[in-house]
């Protein structure tokens, strides 16, 4: 049975903290503000970066250097027979394929996924890994899983503010600005390796909805239906705490039967979409598990 190690990269919210409970390696993602380079969780809070972005400084993600990520995966390798790497969706970053490249070079031994995921479906991702090397899966068996599996997984934001969608040139001036007077608020929707537009809702309630009845139909026409408890389910937000409290108990009410997780969206996804939104997100169960 070889011994794999699984790292993944800080897109899938899971801290340092998490990592080390959980035994594995998270690569920090690095961001370019006002020209000073912060990497997330290492010098950068998540209180500071939301504080950063309300004083509207100039924020861009970037991706690892190749040095930070070899050396990860040199570390993990003198105690380990292979590495499966879990990055965030190669649809919305070259970091997954710049990785690849990367790995080219390493004879065999480490196994990058592309899973077409971001965020708390990318961390389920990395828990499915850890759970297929435990039962004996090698670093390739565990990537033709969980590139086979990509598409089982939905992610619904309701956005708070369009100013952030504007100024990654997602919406134009005009539009964010008729947006904005009319309070529309737009849902996005994240399934494989787009982030696309869903929907709209002229209300915070309204909005919600439209997020919990996209769910509800993932469910009953992609995964089988409520009854065989083979999803998972996650409400997260964007440091808005209050109103999450309030739409984590709406969900719980609408899905009774399914154990609901809490996360926050990561700040790769915060960076484009802002402050304040909500969302939820189900990954179909591996049957494999």
């Amino acid at each position: 049975m070889p011994r794999v190690a699984v790292i993944t990269d800080s897109n899938s919210g899971i801290t340092q903290m998490d990592a080390k409970n959980m035994g594995i390696d998270v690569v920090p993602m690095p961001f370019t503000i006002d020209d000073k380079t912060y990497y997330e969780d290492i010098n950068l809070t998540r209180e500071e970066f939301f504080q950063m972005m309300g004083d509207d400084k100039e924020i861009l993600t970037s991706q690892p250097s190749p040095a930070d990520l070899t050396n990860l995966w040199d570390k993990a390798l003198e105690k380990n027979d292979q590495v499966v790497y879990i990055p965030m969706s190669s649809g919305l970053s070259s970091s997954c394929q710049n990785a690849r490249m990367l790995a080219n070079d390493y004879n065999g031994r480490v196994f990058v996924v592309n899973n077409q995921r971001i965020s708390v479906t990318q961390k389920r991702s990395v828990e499915d890994a850890l759970a297929f090397a435990a039962n004996g899966m090698d670093a390739a068996r565990i990537r033709e899983i969980l590139e086979k599996e990509r598409f089982d997984a939905s992610i619904y934001i309701m956005l708070d503010t369009l100013k952030y969608l504007k100024k990654g040139g997602r919406v134009t001036p005009a539009a964010a600005a008729i947006g904005t007077l009319l309070r529309i608020k737009p849902v996005l929707q994240i399934k494989g390796e787009r982030l696309d537009a869903f929907s709209k809702a002229r209300t915070l309630n309204q909005g919600k909805q439209i997020m919990i009845n996209a769910i509800h139909h993932d469910i009953d026409t992609q995964f089988d239906g409520f009854d065989k408890g083979n999803v998972w389910l996650y409400a997260v937000h964007a440091q808005v705490p209050e109103a999450f409290s309030v739409f984590k108990k709406e969900v719980q009410d609408a899905f009774p039967h399914i154990p609901e997780e809490d996360g926050q969206l990561s700040l790769s996804v915060c960076c484009h979409i802002g402050p304040g939104a909500l969302a939820m997100a189900c990954v179909h169960k591996s049957d494999k598990l």
